[in-house]
Parts: structure tokens; C-alpha cells; sequence
């Protein structure tokens, strides 16, 4: 191809556009500023119309967080033999087992409650912020309902598609309160006021 010819489609360009979705960049119309769904990590746009593949990641990474939550349960197990081996003492393994149990328990609520909504106030933030220590040591508990909630859907494509919706019925208001030709709207006759 010659730096005269330009490709004609996104197929040669390589660019990858979401079918029925008008609104992507460089598109022109009156469409043009419809709100762009919000990707989710692993999934990008295709949990709009789940194409793409969107199948297949949610399979692999269903698969992919349960091998990483097997592979963590047995590096767990090789810190427990490693407490044994030292001899510290029972209080020490039973201390162990309780944190991470109850960390893995904080984790999996957390996470699975963090696809469904998101929070709310500055308050809610900073509470989620200082949990992050508990997830990262319940990170088994994390892989877990990472997993889970592949089963179902992607995770926090409920969240971005209740939002996007929202974002889509807003515009369109927006968008049929201003179309038609202003100077043609038919002037409602003013009111005579009460005395």
C-alpha cells in the first residue's frame, strides 16, 4: 500500500470497535456524544454485547483465580509447617490459622459486596482503603469470590451496566429535549396573575 492509499475499514486498520455502539471516537453523527460503557479490567468493552471473547476470559479467569487461590491455600500450608517446624508453641499455629481464616472470610465479603456497588462517601472510601490489609493477608478469600462471581458474570458488570443505562436514558433526555427547531415550538400563552 502506498503512502497515498489509506485503508478503508477497521478491519485493515486495525482498530477494534464494539458493533451497535455508536459513539466511538472519530464516529460522527448525531450519536457522537453518546456516553462510552467503562471497561472492566480483563473484559474491556465486551461485557456490553459479550462478544469478543467475553466467554472465554470469563471461563480462563475463573479457572486462572482458582488455580491462584489452590497455589496460595499450599503456600499457607508451607508457612503453617514452617510455625510447626520452629516449635513456637500452639498459641502461635492456632493464631495463625484464626488470621488467616478470618481474613480470608473479611476478604471474600468484601470483595464479592465490592462488584455489586460502589462507595458512596469519602467515609466509605477510606473505610475500603484500610481494609486492604486484610485482603491482601485474606487474599485467598479474594481469589475465591473472584471466581465465584465469574460463575455469574463478569466481575462488576452488573455495577457498570446499571450505570451505563443510566448514563445512556440521561443523554437521550437530554438529547430529545433539544432536538426540533426552536423557532417552530408553539408558545404557550402566558398566565394572567391572581390578584
Amino acid at each position: 500500500m502506498s503512502d497515498t492509499q489509506r485503508p478503508d475499514g477497521p478491519e485493515e486498520t486495525g482498530e477494534q470497535g464494539l458493533p451497535g455502539l455508536p459513539g466511538l471516537p472519530g464516529e460522527e453523527g448525531p450519536d457522537a456524544d453518546r456516553p462510552l460503557p467503562e471497561p472492566i479490567r480483563f473484559f474491556g468493552t465486551t461485557w456490553v454485547d459479550h462478544t469478543g471473547g467475553y466467554a472465554l476470559r470469563r471461563i480462563g479467569l475463573g479457572l486462572g483465580s482458582l488455580l491462584l487461590a489452590v497455589v496460595g491455600a499450599y503456600a499457607l500450608r508451607l508457612a503453617y509447617e514452617g510455625v510447626a517446624i520452629a516449635e513456637l508453641g500452639d498459641w502461635a499455629r492456632l493464631l495463625m490459622i484464626l488470621a488467616f481464616a478470618i481474613c480470608s472470610s473479611i476478604g471474600f465479603s468484601r470483595t464479592l459486596t465490592g462488584f455489586k456497588r460502589r462507595p458512596e462517601t469519602e467515609e466509605d472510601a477510606a473505610r475500603e482503603r484500610s481494609m486492604r490489609s486484610f485482603l491482601l493477608v485474606g487474599f485467598v478469600g479474594v481469589l475465591l469470590a473472584y471466581a465465584v462471581r465469574t460463575l455469574i458474570e463478569a466481575p462488576g458488570e452488573k455495577l457498570h451496566r446499571t450505570e451505563h443505562e443510566a448514563a445512556l436514558k440521561s443523554h437521550e433526555r437530554r438529547r430529545t429535549a433539544r432536538t426540533g427547531n426552536p423557532a417552530k415550538r408553539k408558545r404557550k400563552p402566558k398566565r394572567k396573575p391572581r390578584n
